[in-house]
């Protein structure tokens, strides 16, 4: 043990800088960086740098979301992030939406990533759309719903209450803040297509999975082209079960599990 003049102790902080990850972290449909706020605090705690990201349209950024704003302009939000902060050896964590933006960002700049950890998702394929995940009937539901309540441009958000009536750890204040901060995504981000050359496949891959289990991942991977990325060598898997967003209902595990593998 090394202490300092001023008291502190040298050797403890060796330790934290050696062990430092530095995490972005992508919010799905609806959220911006706020709702990753405890798990943000979690991994600060831990000694990590945690960038928690808003994308276009969303959150704060609501203010800036026109029938425009689909999916390269968050991939583009993301690249940029990286590029500005002159971040590397990064682990890109995406949700749901999140993650095929950390996927198509990985691609675009993967001389600045180390790793990528999904939440409750997964990446798609080249030329597969958000919107596709679903399957067509959900797709067309969606459509319907923008069409009638979203002014033909945005995805209102979902009953979080209903959503949540089941769950266990779902607090009220969560709830609450979900039901007044979410706002509509913009419909051009679920539905143009992604592009990919194939650069992100070389990063070793986290699956955090909270409404299926490895066995039903695996079992997708091998039925559905959709899901085929699923699945291989590259991946690990980590069961936290809950709802979708394990952010809201267990914060603390899910920045246990990142800090676990990074």
């Amino acid at each position: 043990m090394t202490i300092s003049e001023s008291g502190r102790l040298l050797s403890g902080i060796h330790t934290s800088v050696k062990g430092m990850t530095t995490f972005v972290l992508v919010p799905g449909f609806w959220l911006g960086a706020w709702a990753w706020r405890p798990v943000t605090e979690a991994l600060r705690a831990q000694g990590h740098d945690v960038y928690p990201v808003t994308l276009t349209g969303l959150a704060e950024r609501a203010h800036l979301a026109t029938p425009e704003t689909d999916l390269d302009t968050h991939v583009t939000d993301v690249v940029n992030l990286l590029r500005y902060e002159d971040l590397a050896d990064v682990v890109l964590v995406g949700h749901s939406y999140g993650g095929l933006v950390t996927t198509a960002a990985a691609d675009r700049v993967p001389e600045r990533v180390r790793a990528l950890a999904y939440v409750d998702t997964g990446p798609l394929p080249d030329g597969t759309a958000q919107a596709d995940f679903a399957g067509p009937e959900d797709r067309a539901g969606s459509e319907k719903v923008v069409q009638e309540y979203g002014d033909g441009w945005r995805l209102p958000p979902p009953p979080w209450a209903t959503l949540a009536a089941d769950v266990r750890h779902v607090e009220g204040e969560a709830l609450a803040a979900l039901a007044e901060r979410s706002v509509p995504q913009p419909w051009a981000s679920a539905v143009q297509p992604v592009r990919l050359t194939g650069a992100w496949e070389r990063f070793p891959r986290l699956g955090i999975l909270s409404s299926f289990t490895v066995e039903q991942t695996k079992a997708m991977a091998a039925e559905a082209p959709l899901f085929r990325h699923m699945a291989g060598d590259g991946w690990t898997y980590e069961e936290l079960p809950t709802w979708h967003w394990p952010m809201f209902s267990r914060p603390a595990e899910l920045a246990d599990l990142l800090n676990k593998h990074y």
